[in-house]
């Protein structure tokens, strides 16, 4: 049972690194393309939201 609840805490790590990750080098990638500065914060914006509407899809609802 603990190693079920150990591995649900690492895959819930995973989603929300990967969606700051990833997201945050899509606007990161943005700013750099149009010489602005605001887009890498919608993009970390927008995979925190993500990866927190996935964990819920994953393990919140029931």
């Amino acid at each position: 049972m603990a190693g079920n609840e150990e591995g649900a805490l690492w895959s819930i790590f995973g989603y929300l690194l990967s969606g700051l990750i990833i997201w945050g080098a899509i606007g990161w990638a943005v700013d750099k393309w149009l010489h602005t500065h605001f887009f890498l914060l919608g993009g970390l914006v927008l995979g925190a939201g993500a990866s927190l509407y996935l964990v819920w899809l994953r393990f919140g609802r029931e």
